[in-house]
């Protein structure tokens, strides 16, 4: 395991005890009876819950920054947790899916506010995919290939060198429009989230979060409970 790869796993064991603690808070406020006197009580748990989220991702650009080909495929999640993973993270369009389950009373007004949301989501994550798609087409394409063509102009100690530059050009170009996506992704992520609980009432904020930390340990609960039964499979196979 690398540095940063064992410095985000402890950061993130933190993170998911206090998300618990959050759920846990959020649960309680959902099972009271609402009053406009709570209203600014619960805005106010919301806040520090979008909070809560806001920095996991600021923890997860300083990963990007250090290697940010990690955050493709992280060792500190579960198999089904990778699995899941669309550009280093849930897929935004899953938050209408939560507000649907969790929601159901929604206005005609803000229906239609969500409706016209869920479409510039739907055109965003597109043209991120767009993006994604490119990059993987310049590496299936290196500028290495060039060099052959001009093979005779260099002795093999030369060729050795130009490409080992070439490549650790190639390389920085890769990494630099890696974080540039999910950069991007990670801000659809959370403008997205933001303007989820501005169409949604306090009370509806909260049920809504509830849904979101319920998904993701539970996702996780489970993807470690069927990677620990592999494992314990695979060891008996061998025994």
């Amino acid at each position: 395991m690398t540095s940063s790869s064992s410095s985000f796993e402890a950061f993130f064991e933190g993170w998911l005890v206090r998300q618990e603690h959050f759920l846990d808070e959020l649960q309680s406020a959902a099972q009271r009876d609402s009053d406009d006197a709570r209203d600014d009580d619960l805005r106010d748990l919301v806040s520090r819950t979008l909070l809560h989220y806001q920095q996991y991702y600021e923890e997860k650009s300083r990963i990007a920054q250090r290697d940010v080909f990690l955050l493709f495929s992280p060792t500190w999640f579960s198999s089904l947790e990778r699995a899941l993973l669309w550009i280093a993270g849930f897929k935004p369009g899953l938050a209408f899916r939560l507000v649907s389950d969790s929601v159901p009373d929604l206005s005609a007004d803000q229906r239609l506010r969500m409706t016209r949301l869920m479409e510039e989501t739907r055109l965003e994550e597109r043209a991120l995919n767009d993006k994604l798609a490119k990059i993987h087409e310049s590496v299936a394409a290196p500028p290495l290939i060039d060099l052959t063509r001009h093979h005779a102009r260099f002795v093999d100690g030369d060729i050795a060198a130009v490409a080992e530059a070439e490549e650790a050009a190639a390389t920085t170009a890769l990494k630099s429009a890696l974080e540039g996506v999910v950069a991007n992704a990670n801000l659809l992520r959370t403008t997205l989230a933001t303007k989820l609980v501005d169409i949604l009432s306090a009370t509806q904020a909260v049920r809504f979060l509830v849904a979101v930390a319920q998904f993701q340990l539970k996702i996780r609960t489970w993807g470690l409970a069927r990677d620990a039964q592999k494992q314990h499979q695979s060891r008996r196979r061998c025994s």
